[in-house]
C-alpha cells in the first residue's frame, strides 16, 4: 500500500471520534511522519485530549497520559533511583515517558522545573537518572496540550521548552453543523478506535517522509521566512522590527522543511513544494517569535506578523503550474484581518493557509539572503 493511502486510513480512522477539526488532525499526523513534537492550545471542551488519545491509537505502539498537577515531580515523569535494603542497591525506576506516544495533559498546570524535565527527552530521546542514560523507544512523539483562558494556577511554558514543539496547533470551536454532528455521533455511545499502524510501519513512513525531495530553492524560501522575523527590515517590514524582540531559531528552518516533507506525503507527492511551506508556517512559527512590549501594547498578535511576513517573502516558481505568490500586504500589523474600503490601506489580507491569490499588480522582491 502507497503511504499516502496509509495515512489516509489513519486519519478517516481518527475522524470517526473526532468530528471536524479537520486542519488540527492533518498537522499531529504531519508530526507524526516529521519526527516532531506538537503544542495543542485551545478551550477547554474541544477534543484535544480525544484528538491525542485518537492519534496514539491509531499509530500504533505504547501509550501513557501525565496529567499535569502543581504537585506533580521531575521524578514522577522520568523516573528515579529506589533502594533496595535487602540488597543494599539502588533500582532504577522508569517513569510514564518511556513510551512511543506520551501525552502531556494540561502542560501549563506543572511548575517550571516539571516542564523542564521534558527538555532532554523531547531532544535527545533519552533520560538521564543516576548518571546513567536510558533511551525512549523509537518512534517517540509528546504531544502536549495547554488551556490559555485561565491565569491562576498555571505557568506559562518557557520560550526554551515550546521551542522543542515542532508545531502549536490553535483550537477554535466548531460550527453549528459539526456541532450537530458531535451530539448525534458521541452522547450515546463513543465510536471506538481501531488501530491500523504498528511501530514497524509508523518508522517506515518516517523513512518515507526523509525520502520526500526538497529543492535547494525550497530551502531558500524556509531560510528567508525565518530570517525576515530575526532582520524584517532586510525584507521591507521595518514596520515590524519594534513589535519582535526575538526571531525564530535554526530549529525553525529545520521544523519547516521536515514539516514541508511531511505535508508532500500526505499529499501524495515524492517532492516538496512551495504551497507546503506556505501553509505550515504559521504553525512552526508562532511559539517561536518573541513579541516585544510595543506589541503587547498595541495589540498587535503573532498572527497577524505572520501574515504580513508570508504575504511579503516571495515563494520560489518551482513548477510551470505553480500559482502565483500573494501580495506584499503593506497595511499596519493592527490593520491586518480588519475590513477596509476597496483599494485602500489596511484591506482584509487573506488567510495564512488559503491558496495563492491571484496576483493583480507587481511586488517588490525582498533580497534573497
Amino acid at each position: 500500500m502507497a503511504p499516502e493511502a496509509r495515512v489516509e486510513q489513519a486519519l478517516f480512522q481518527v475522524k470517526r471520534a473526532v468530528v471536524g477539526q479537520d486542519a488540527m488532525l492533518e498537522r499531529l499526523m504531519a508530526c507524526a511522519l516529521a519526527g516532531g513534537h506538537c503544542l495543542l492550545e485551545g478551550p477547554p471542551g474541544l477534543a484535544k485530549t480525544l484528538a491525542a488519545k485518537s492519534m496514539a491509537t491509531v499509530l500504533g505502539g505504547t501509550f501513557t497520559r501525565i496529567q499535569f498537577t502543581p504537585d506533580l515531580l521531575p521524578a514522577d515523569i522520568v523516573g528515579t533511583r529506589i533502594y533496595k535494603p535487602s540488597r543494599e542497591t539502588f533500582d532504577i525506576e522508569l517513569g510514564p515517558v518511556f513510551a512511543n506516544i506520551v501525552l502531556a495533559d494540561e502542560i501549563n498546570r506543572a511548575s517550571p522545573k516539571v516542564q523542564s524535565a521534558l527538555l532532554e527527552v523531547m531532544a535527545e530521546g533519552q533520560v538521564s537518572i543516576g548518571g546513567r542514560s536510558y533511551e525512549v523507544p523509537s518512534p517517540f512523539m509528546v504531544l502536549a496540550t495547554q488551556n490559555p483562558i485561565e491565569s491562576e494556577g498555571v505557568y506559562a511554558l518557557p520560550e526554551a521548552q515550546q521551542d522543542r514543539f515542532l508545531m502549536k496547533v490553535l483550537i477554535g470551536y466548531p460550527t453549528d453543523r459539526e456541532e450537530h454532528e458531535i451530539v448525534h455521533r458521541v452522547s450515546v455511545k463513543s465510536p471506538q478506535i481501531q488501530e491500523l499502524l504498528s511501530v514497524d510501519q509508523w518508522q517506515a513512513l518516517r523513512t518515507a517522509t526523509t525520502d520526500v525531495f526538497v529543492h535547494d530553492a525550497i530551502v531558500d524560501y524556509a531560510v528567508r521566512i525565518v530570517a525576515a522575523t530575526r532582520r524584517p527590515a532586510e525584507f521591507g517590514l521595518g514596520d515590524l522590527a519594534s513589535y519582535i524582540s526575538y526571531g525564530a531559531s535554526p530549529r525553525a528552518t529545520l521544523g519547516l522543511v521536515a514539516a514541508a516533507r511531511a505535508m508532500a506525503l500526505m499529499r501524495g507527492r515524492t517532492y516538496a513544494h512551495p504551497n507546503d511551506v506556505y501553509a505550515i508556517a504559521p504553525d512552526v512559527l508562532r511559539h517561536r517569535i518573541v513579541l516585544s512590549y510595543d506589541a503587547l501594547a498595541a495589540d498587535v498578535t503573532v498572527e497577524a506578523i505572520l501574515g504580513r511576513l508570508l504575504q511579503t517573502v516571495r515563494p520560489p516558481n518551482i513548477t510551470p503550474n505553480q500559482a502565483p505568490a500573494p501580495i506584499a500586504n503593506t497595511a499596519h500589523p493592527q490593520q491586518v484581518g480588519q475590513p477596509a474600503a476597496s483599494g485602500q490601506p489596511g484591506q482584509q489580507s487573506q488567510p495564512a493557509q488559503a491558496a495563492y491569490p491571484q496576483q493583480t499588480a507587481p511586488a517588490q522582491q525582498p533580497p534573497v539572503r
